[in-house]
């Protein structure tokens, strides 16, 4: 399970990373869609208010979901 664990938050960290390349685009003037960005970001603030809020922090949870905040929402303003 600890492998999987890592696994998965390396994966996901990787998925909000890929925004980067969108965030280029968009500050080059090809803007693409803002919805989805936007609910990534809202999806990510709750899973670290998620591990954030249980009895123990569960770290890999917000490690693996910050930074889908602040991607996703870099991604979301860039878009207009």
């Amino acid at each position: 399970m600890l492998i999987l664990g890592r696994v998965a938050s390396v994966i996901s960290i990787l998925m909000y990373v890929s925004y980067l390349a969108q965030i280029m685009s968009n500050l080059a003037g090809q803007h693409g869609n803002p919805l989805q960005p936007l609910i990534a970001a809202i999806n990510a603030s709750f899973w670290v208010a998620y591990g954030l809020k249980k009895e123990r922090t569960d770290w890999p949870v917000v490690i693996a979901n910050a930074p889908g905040i602040v991607l996703g929402l870099i991604t979301f303003i860039t878009s207009f």
